[in-house]
């Protein structure tokens, strides 16, 4: 068994190639072997947003504080509340990321494969951003 505290693991910036805007991602948890799965709790402040990107295997967003927002390839903005669980299946190219003028935090839990991640794509443009 291990036990994380909280505060023991530093918070760093969301590096802006990935993000737009003010992001803290604040780590949880790192896969041990076996397993493959990681966690952070990531904070995006109002406007701000990933860029376009997509997980080998998935991702779980649990809404946790505030009003943001997501959207699919091709699909319509959502928005999404504390309590909501939203569910990106691999592959699909996806952002999120806070309501215009709301923050917005959320616990996203991924799994590595081969140990990446991560596939980040383009940036989200304003236009995208405000569904124009």
């Amino acid at each position: 068994m291990e036990i994380k505290r909280n505060g023991s693991q530093p918070s760093r910036k969301g590096p802006a190639e990935n993000f737009t805007g003010t992001v803290r991602i604040d780590p949880l948890f790192q896969p041990n072997d076996p397993a493959r799965t990681f966690g952070a709790s990531v904070t995006f402040e109002p406007g701000a947003r990933t860029a376009w990107y997509a997980h080998a295997l998935g991702q779980i967003l649990i809404v946790t504080a505030g009003c943001g927002l997501v959207q699919r390839w091709d699909g319509p903005i959502e928005e999404i509340r504390p309590g909501d669980v939203v569910w990106i299946e691999p592959g699909e190219k996806h952002w999120h990321g806070a309501a215009p003028t709301t923050a917005m935090t959320h616990i996203a839990i991924v799994e590595q494969l081969e140990g990446a991640s991560t596939d980040w794509m383009e940036k989200v443009s304003d236009e995208q951003y405000n569904g124009k």
